[in-house]
């Protein structure tokens, strides 16, 4: 699945490949065909390799994947290699190669904030918010897919998200008939409301939201919210905030539905090696 056009891949070409294609050409060194892989240096999830495809597409050269996005790699293993004219190779290589590395390292860290989740919970679900790094929203979006994560909110899911800082915005109207305003506009869909502490967690549920968010509540706060509410409560509650691998089992253990994290959109790059090779 490609989600960058070939616009926006051609803007990476151009901004990233720009040095070490004049860097090549500079040093007087005659056209000819050279091969490159792109290996994993380590062992992770792979995303990507489609677009890389296309871009080197974009640069004349054949290009032939190993390894499809969502799919795990171990250390040495081929991602992609490509053959193709030295100047095109050599200063297209570097823009496909950060774009692995981001891509992938996105990736691996949500299927790790998922393994971790399942282990202690295998009915906790999780997600990743549509509110990306900006510029890098589609490729981070198919990122987090790519490791596992559903995208939060779905589209459509929602008749209305009220976020905590815009509850003041609502006028004279309570926040009980805000909600069933919303709910009256799109019977079908779920209302969420935002919420930081366990009391408003307590008002909006009273209030009748379908869905609580969560937000950047630690994690025994979040047990102990979920307590308050009790079993009978029949609605949903997310754990939202930049859940790590290391706090997503105890999230997952605090009786919460699901888990949206941001986490992966900081994760560090994975590391890939390029390699030319002679024609």
């Amino acid at each position: 699945m490609l989600l960058l056009d070939d616009t926006a891949l051609a803007c990476l070409l151009k901004r990233d490949g720009a040095v070490a294609a004049a860097a090549f050409s500079a040093s007087g060194r005659r056209a000819r065909m050279v091969s490159v892989a792109l290996r994993a240096r380590g062992s992770g999830m792979v995303c990507g390799t489609e677009e890389a495809a296309r871009m080197f597409a974009l640069l004349g050269c054949a290009a032939d994947t190993a390894i499809a996005s969502g799919t795990r790699a171990e250390p040495g293993a081929l991602l992609i290699a490509a053959r193709g004219p030295a100047e095109a190779l050599v200063g297209g290589a570097q823009a496909v190669q950060t774009l692995l590395e981001w891509a992938s390292g996105v990736a691996d860290c949500a299927a790790r904030i998922l393994r971790a989740t399942r282990a202690a919970d295998p009915a906790v679900a999780v997600a990743c918010p549509r509110k990306a790094i900006p510029g890098a929203r589609p490729l981070a979006l198919k990122a987090v897919a790519a490791g596992g994560a559903a995208i939060y909110p779905a589209l459509g899911a929602e008749a209305a998200l009220v976020l905590s800082d815009c509850r003041a915005l609502g006028g004279r109207a309570a926040p009980g008939e805000r909600i069933a305003g919303l709910r009256q506009a799109a019977p079908d869909g779920r209302v969420t409301v935002e919420v930081r502490d366990g009391d408003e967690a307590l008002a909006a549920a009273r209030l009748g939201a379908d869905r609580l968010l969560l937000a950047r509540m630690a994690p025994d706060a979040v047990a102990a919210t979920m307590r308050a509410l009790g079993p009978d409560w029949p609605g949903e509650a997310l754990a939202a905030g930049p859940i790590t691998e290391g706090a997503a089992p105890a999230y997952a253990k605090s009786g919460v539905h699901a888990l949206v994290s941001s986490a992966p959109y900081h994760a560090l790059p994975a590391e890939i090696d390029v390699v030319f090779e002679p024609g």
